[in-house]
């Protein structure tokens, strides 16, 4: 008999599903809808038995923490430009400062003239995109990172080949660069979303044909627990994602806190769960749902449990990969009861709006 695909930890009421189910076939519909009710409830969803090999995530972790480590003036050798609109590159901490739907030049200084961010990140997008070329360091200085970063980035013809699933999560991860993997398992989520909303099975695929993935390094530094007590600086501040999904692999020190749609401005802690994937629903899904699935508000805070003797918070490492399309409202979720709430949009258009903001 085949496991409930699906349980809570006490600590959060963002779902752990079992992916394997819908993987293997045995429970394909169960999952796809399990999927989408977390969504629409929470927008976040914590997917174990995803097929991703953890040996891979942990070696871009570890190169990741090599690029951190180097000296200012080294990593500035590939800074990001001044503008959010080109978002390649490195921004040291207190660069960007996350902003939620402001627009209003007026309203952007404000609130960058509150407490920084304090993070630091390195953007990675398609390699020879005209609009946003990725920024490198020199070749000479950590050999290998540029490779890595493209390795898993990087989207292949292998993403439409028709894998066993046992094979997608026992043979493949030996044998392809991890990004092939994050992107077959981004199109099984898009797949399960799909069959959730009552769509054909590979309904998104057509949209996310092109490689407009965004991959992010982020490092949060050590600060003191009672300056982000008292938000003298913050970690990230309290927003929601651009694209349609996300794909975060966080370490094990925790700090991500996800908003209760229901209570505005309340968070609850999203702790790491061990070999978990973290999904959310960005803006772009939710306007292309007609707001049944939730793009939700989060932000990182301070680790819970984990502030050293001295009053310092441990350092965090993140690495979340977004997608990214054009939308208009899907057939089915919107009628004469319940109109549409989106005009259509392109998701370039839409997502340079909001990182101008940011810069």
């Amino acid at each position: 008999m085949a496991h409930p695909p699906i349980k809570r930890g006490s600590h959060s009421r963002i779902a752990i599903i079992d992916f394997a189910p819908f993987l293997d076939g045995t429970m394909k519909q169960s999952v796809a809808d399990i999927m989408l009710s977390s969504f629409k409830d929470v927008g976040f969803v914590y997917l174990v038995n995803h097929g991703l090999p953890k040996y891979k995530v942990q070696a871009m972790f570890d190169l990741s923490k090599q690029f951190f480590d180097l000296p200012m003036e080294t990593k500035n050798l590939a800074p990001h430009p001044p503008s959010g609109s080109h978002h390649r590159g490195y921004s040291a901490p207190g660069i960007e400062k996350v902003a939620q739907h402001l627009y209003d030049k007026d309203e952007i200084a404000a609130h960058r003239a509150k407490a920084p961010d304090v993070k630091e990140s390195f953007e990675v997008g398609r390699e020879g995109d005209p609009i946003q070329p990725n920024i490198w360091l020199p070749d000479d200085v950590l050999p290998g990172f540029k490779q890595a970063c493209l390795d898993f980035f990087w989207v292949s013809i292998l993403n439409h080949l028709k894998f066993k699933r046992h094979d997608l999560r026992l043979t493949l991860p030996r044998l392809v660069p991890l990004s092939q993997i994050c992107d077959e398992i981004k199109f099984k989520i898009l797949s399960a979303l799909a069959l959730g909303l009552q769509l054909p099975e590979d309904f998104f695929n057509q949209f996310h044909q092109a490689p407009d993935n965004q991959l992010r390094l982020l490092h949060y530094p050590s600060v003191s627990a009672s300056s982000l007590a008292t938000d003298t600086v913050t970690r990230i501040g309290a927003h929601s994602d651009f694209g349609s999904i996300t794909l975060l692999f966080q370490d094990n020190i925790g700090g991500l806190e996800v908003e209760d749609p229901n209570d505005p401005g309340q968070f609850q802690a999203a702790p790491p769960v061990k070999d978990a994937l973290i999904v959310n629903a960005g803006d772009l899904l939710m306007r292309w749902s007609n707001d049944i699935i939730r793009s939700t508000v989060h932000r990182v805070r301070a680790p819970p449990g984990l502030v050293a003797p001295n009053g310092m918070t441990p350092e965090r490492y993140s690495i979340p990969y977004d997608f990214d399309k054009v939308v208009e409202c899907l057939p089915g979720t919107y009628d004469e009861h319940r109109p549409q709430r989106y005009e259509p949009i392109s998701a370039m258009e839409y997502i340079m709006k909001r990182l101008e903001s940011n810069y």
